[in-house]
């Protein structure tokens, strides 16, 4: 069997522990449940003779034994048997451990790295167990994704530098756990930036050290102590107090409005895009039959300076036209002026729009 086939076992084997755990505990809340349901049996009086009493206590025999069926179930716990399991293979020598790594990564040596993994697999529950506590579910999915870093770690090693193995994979095993429990802590990711996954971990525990030396942790001083702007800080708090809450769940039990129906949004609605763009084109329309109406000099004042992304100076037009700089602002003035009028008089309720991109 090669080293592949052999580890493919291994997970093969625990996950049949889970599904046979699930059935146990299944069986056994059952016969539980059957024995509640069953009367106690009634004493008999007491009023019997003795003599009788004894008879009948000699003509009693022995209730025969139950069968394995009805015997009642010990509980199974996979992670014991996988302790078990994983307890049968031996721990490597540094030594060893060079040797076998040299051939992962010289010859590819799929044997070499079988050995390399299960004889670490206790390494992986050492680590998992650190994390059970920020965790607080089921160990068993930790210990599974730290053999996928323990995997990773073997493939990555490098036999040559002067690094202990298990130090090394140390950190792979716990990089996939980190990554597991935040992706599955809450059903939305709340660590989707390098910011944020510092802070997913260090946060609570940078606030109370701050309590503990007398300090209010403010978002600005926990900012600084963690390296962090003061948004991911709030953003973050408020990401570990609260949980998950359906968008189209309703308010009460015997309410039909929805909570997304309270959400705000920045975003324009439909309505109000449509009727910006029926302004924008209007205006367009109305600034053209404008434009008509203009002098010459005008008409250039008002292509240069009001309708223009960079105008040019008062100087530049009045240098042109030989007038001085506050002539040239008096005629801008008065165009504009000219030009509120005339869309007061062609636009209905033209005082009504505000942003339309005319300013004195």
């Amino acid at each position: 069997m090669s080293g592949a086939a052999a580890l493919y076992k291994i997970v093969e084997r625990f996950y049949f522990f889970k599904i046979a755990y699930a059935r146990c505990r299944k069986q056994l809340l059952l016969n539980i449940k059957m024995s509640k349901s069953k009367k106690k049996p009634r004493h008999k009086s007491k009023s019997l003779k003795t003599k009788s009493a004894a008879k009948n206590v000699d003509n009693i025999k022995a209730p025969p034994r139950s069968s394995s069926s009805d015997s009642a179930l010990v509980k199974f716990d996979p992670l014991q048997r996988y302790l078990s399991e994983i307890s049968k293979y031996k721990l490597l020598t540094r030594e060893q451990e060079i040797e076998l790594g040299k051939k992962v990564q010289e010859e590819g040596d799929s044997e070499a790295a079988y050995v390399l993994v299960t004889a670490n697999l206790r390494l992986v529950v050492k680590i998992a167990l650190e994390f059970q506590r920020v965790w607080m579910q089921n160990l068993l999915d930790l210990i599974q994704e730290g053999n996928i870093g323990l995997m990773q770690a073997v493939n990555k090693f490098d036999p040559y530098k002067n690094v202990k193995f298990s130090y090394y994979a140390s950190f792979w095993i716990k990089a996939y756990i980190l990554k597991f429990i935040m992706d599955n802590w809450r059903l939305v990711k709340i660590g989707t930036t390098q910011g944020q996954r510092k802070l997913f971990f260090k946060l609570k525990k940078e606030k109370q050290k701050l309590i503990d030396e007398g300090f209010d942790p403010k978002p600005k001083l926990l900012s600084e102590r963690l390296g962090v702007s003061e948004r991911e800080i709030v953003d973050m708090d408020q990401r570990l107090d609260g949980w998950d809450v359906s968008l189209d769940a309703p308010l009460k039990d015997d309410s039909d409005t929805e909570r997304i129906e309270f959400l705000g949004t920045d975003v324009a609605s439909t309505e109000d895009q449509v009727a910006k763009k029926e302004m924008e084109a209007l205006l367009h329309n109305k600034i053209s039959e404008f434009k008509k109406m203009m002098t010459p000099r005008e008409l250039d004042i008002f292509e240069q300076r009001i309708f223009s992304d960079s105008p040019a100076t008062l100087q530049e037009i009045g240098d042109r036209y030989g007038i001085s700089r506050e002539r040239v602002r008096q005629v801008e003035k008065n165009i504009i002026k000219k030009m509120r009028e005339f869309f007061k008089r062609e636009i209905p309720d033209f005082d009504m729009y505000e942003g339309v991109g005319i300013s004195d």
